[in-house]
């Protein structure tokens, strides 16, 4: 196998990730804060093995990427960028260890929003500017991910968007055109969220860092109680307003400004998403009126906020929803798993797949009624193929297995079945915030042992990769000629 196209990459990528480390060294300069020389040592370093790597790895005359590469291109990148990114949390003045570091990065880049930080308020400027800033970049290398890398790979009935990407290609006929005018878009719900944020009344500074963190469906706060830190609702509704747009598919934001504005509405991933999350925020609004005597506005509030929040994958707190009984930390749960669509910054098994699955499965249930018939599932209004439907149950299957498997190993590092079970699906899913106490809305990932940390900074990987594009790497085939 020729290694130098995916080392070329991977140090292109280190640079870009070099470049961004000026941005939390230039706020720590602002602030006056000695920090500012840790992120002038990292960026010496990582543009240093970012550069060797591309200059000596160039191609003279171009290359392609086979799948295999890409496979290997797509993991190894990942592990790259989450292993140099976590080194300023190391060496910053938090006291952090390299275990720490590397949970807190990868927990970053991945969006999940798990964190093992405390004491946020008075944390250095430039240490909470780098976190939002590993969110904003994982939630634009998830969405490339999700429209060029995946679909070509094959991975989890991904697939399916390799039609849809060849359909806009016929409005833009570069791909690069497709990819510029979706970052365009990212950039600017980033820069009017921020705008948002600060018109309700967020300083400058926390306005951008949740800006960064809502629209790449990341959950990074800048103070440890996150948006119970302000008492006025406004924030909480505009927070509301660009998790949603964030967990929504970006391919199709780009059809409604190229001569098709109601693309977004005409999907049906779309329209499931909004409808569970419509069935769930009034179910919830409607408990929490019921059983904990709240006012219909504020209980449909906080439904709406923690219900997003948790779907779109952001990991966001506005309270402590442990505290409103079995039934809501059950539907959230559901929720976490589900995760918002495909092409999206969100994370979870994507909306698409249970549709597909649901599609599976009624055609079966009419097959039993009529033997002889012949039933096609369908999604969005065409026939699924096989190959897709094949895909999207062993992704399901492999799913389950690895939830299964994480959950018993942070068992055996000695955490208790609640914590156990939603820290796996919290960090399989890239959500943040588990269950329970320790790890729930009011709690941090801090006092875990360094063994489960390893575990579920394993299992973040491993979800936002999609499971299969980790798992081939460990098939003996997948090496042979």
């Amino acid at each position: 196998m020729d290694f130098r196209p995916i080392l070329y990459v991977i140090g292109l990528l280190l640079f870009i990730l070099a470049i961004s480390m000026n941005v939390p060294m230039l706020v720590d300069l602002y602030f006056g804060n000695d920090d500012w020389v840790v992120f002038f040592i990292c960026i010496i370093v990582t543009a240093f093995f970012g550069g060797a790597l591309a200059f000596t790895n160039a191609p003279s005359d171009g290359f392609k990427i086979n799948i295999r590469q890409g496979f290997m291109l797509t993991v190894f990148s990942w592990i790259s960028l989450c292993i140099f990114a976590a080194i300023p949390f190391w060496l910053s003045g938090m006291d952090v260890s390299f275990v720490d570091a590397v949970f807190e990065a990868t927990s970053g880049i991945t969006t999940t929003g798990s964190t093992i930080m405390v004491g946020l308020d008075y944390a250095p400027p430039g240490i909470l500017m780098w976190r939002a800033i590993l969110q904003w970049l994982g939630g634009i290398g998830i969405i490339v991910m999700a429209l060029s890398v995946l679909p070509f790979l094959k991975v989890g009935g991904m697939q399916l968007f390799k039609a849809e990407s060849f359909e806009v290609e016929k409005v833009s006929p570069r791909a690069t055109q497709i990819a510029t005018a979706i970052a365009v878009i990212y950039v600017l719900f980033t820069i009017l969220c921020a705008l948002c944020y600060k018109v309700v009344g967020m300083t400058a500074f926390d306005a951008v860092a949740h800006a960064l963190t809502t629209i790449s469906t990341g959950g990074f706060s800048t103070y440890d109680t996150s948006f119970a830190h302000y008492e006025d609702p406004h924030e909480e509704i505009v927070a509301i307003i660009f998790m949603l747009l964030g967990g929504m598919p970006f391919i199709l934001y780009f059809q409604m400004v190229t001569g098709r504005p109601l693309s977004l509405f005409r999907d049906s991933q779309v329209r499931w998403y909004l409808s569970i999350l419509f069935i769930t925020i009034v179910t919830v609004a409607a408990f929490l009126v019921v059983n904990m005597d709240m006012t219909i506005s504020h209980a449909l509030r906080r439904a709406s906020f923690n219900a997003v929040s948790l779907m779109t994958g952001t990991g966001f707190a506005s309270g402590n929803y442990n505290n409103w009984g079995g039934f809501v930390g059950a539907v959230f749960f559901f929720l976490m798993v589900v995760g918002g669509c495909a092409g999206s910054t969100s994370c979870g098994i994507k909306v698409f797949r249970f549709q597909i699955l649901f599609s599976i499965s009624l055609s079966q249930l009419k097959k039993l009624i009529h033997p002889n018939g012949v039933f096609r599932a369908h999604y969005n209004r065409r026939s699924i193929s096989e190959d897709v439907m094949t895909s999207v149950m062993s992704f399901f299957f492999l799913y389950a297995l690895s939830f299964s498997l994480l959950c018993v190993a942070l068992s055996f590092t000695g955490l208790d079945f609640l914590t156990a079970m939603s820290g796996a699906a919290s960090s399989i899913s890239n959500v943040g915030p588990g269950l329970g106490e320790i790890i729930g809305p009011a709690g941090n990932y801090s006092t875990l042992p360094d063994s489960s940390k390893w575990i579920l900074t394993a299992g973040m990987i491993v979800g936002r990769l999609e499971i299969f594009t980790l798992l081939v790497l460990f098939l003996p085939h997948f090496w042979r000629k």
